[in-house]
């Protein structure tokens, strides 16, 4: 299939705003996006700047805007884009050059809601267990890749850069409702403050972005029901 390429541009060092470029393209429907700029960057853009690693959706790091949604270059089929495909950096993130953002600023956040286990007990001879029905209650947010892409998603981050983001939010729950950990508390007054789980509008745009199914907005609506009534281990 014959492609035209929209890629938004941006080199700092030359450019005084983004730019619009064009690129036609020959791919397979079943190429990947990542495929096709890669294609592009071997053969006619040598100066192309994006993120891309195990190109197999593990390591999130290919996450930018295609066709006006967050999605993964790596797992995006070019038979469910089209022939004409557009492509930008993540909103909400400085660019820092092409579709390559910013993302000292979301691991910051991600780092400040303490994302690991909190036990002061003294370390058992043998692992912590846990039931099944245990394990389930946090499983979800075990899953992100910290990809940024429902960060990148969310109008209240647009509209608000110090918001704490919905991706640090899915793994704060990770651990509050973790049976083994003992920072629930401490987190939940992190998250309980003005850049916290109220900046949350329930718009739902974060859920359709993650490319891992998480469904973000109730993983973030349990929090707040969590920081309102106290529960961190029960639904």
């Amino acid at each position: 299939m014959k492609l035209l390429v929209r890629i938004k541009r941006y080199d700092p060092e030359k450019d005084s705003k983004p730019y619009w470029a064009q690129y036609g393209v020959e791919a397979d429907p079943i190429d990947r996006l990542l495929d096709v700029l890669n294609t592009i960057k071997w053969t006619q853009e040598g100066s192309l700047t994006y993120r891309r690693s195990c190109a197999h959706g593990v390591c999130g790091s290919d996450a930018m805007r295609i066709n006006g949604r967050n999605r993964l270059a790596c797992k995006v089929l070019m038979r469910d884009v089209g022939e004409k495909v557009t492509i930008e950096p993540m909103l909400g993130f400085p660019v820092i050059k092409d579709l390559v953002v910013d993302l000292d600023p979301f691991f910051d956040k991600y780092v400040a809601i303490k994302p690991y286990l909190i036990n002061d007990d003294p370390p058992p001879a043998t692992e912590r267990l846990q039931s099944p029905a245990e394990r389930a209650r946090f499983d979800e947010g075990t899953k992100c890749i910290l990809c940024g892409a429902c960060t990148g998603s969310c109008p209240s981050i647009w509209g608000n850069p110090d918001w704490v983001g919905p991706a640090s939010i899915v793994n704060a729950h990770r651990f509050i409702f973790d049976s083994r950990d003992q920072g629930a508390a401490e987190r939940l007054a992190i998250l309980g403050q003005s850049d916290g789980v109220w900046r949350c509008r329930t718009i739902f745009n974060c859920a359709d972005a993650c490319p891992r199914g998480i469904p973000v907005t109730d993983l973030i609506e349990q929090v707040k029901r969590a920081i309102a009534f106290g529960d961190t281990k029960t639904e």
